[in-house]
């Protein structure tokens, strides 16, 4: 069985994104993620499905990190 969750340091890394980077990705509205306490869970199938929607957009994420 596939994983059906990611860290998002393992979605950073698959996308070849910083760490800060990647956060900054899951405060984007619609972003495919639960919250468990301070921990940020993302849904691969959800994840795969909103960057297929999303890949020819362009979000505002600041210069720093």
């Amino acid at each position: 069985m596939d994983k059906l969750t990611m860290t998002v340091k393992e979605m950073g890394q698959q996308l070849g994104i910083s760490l800060p980077k990647a956060y900054e990705l899951t405060h984007i509205e619609e972003f495919p993620m639960i919250q468990v306490g301070r921990r940020k869970i993302i849904l691969v199938e959800k994840f795969l499905e909103w960057l297929d929607d999303n890949s020819g957009a362009t979000f505002a994420i600041s210069k720093k990190g």
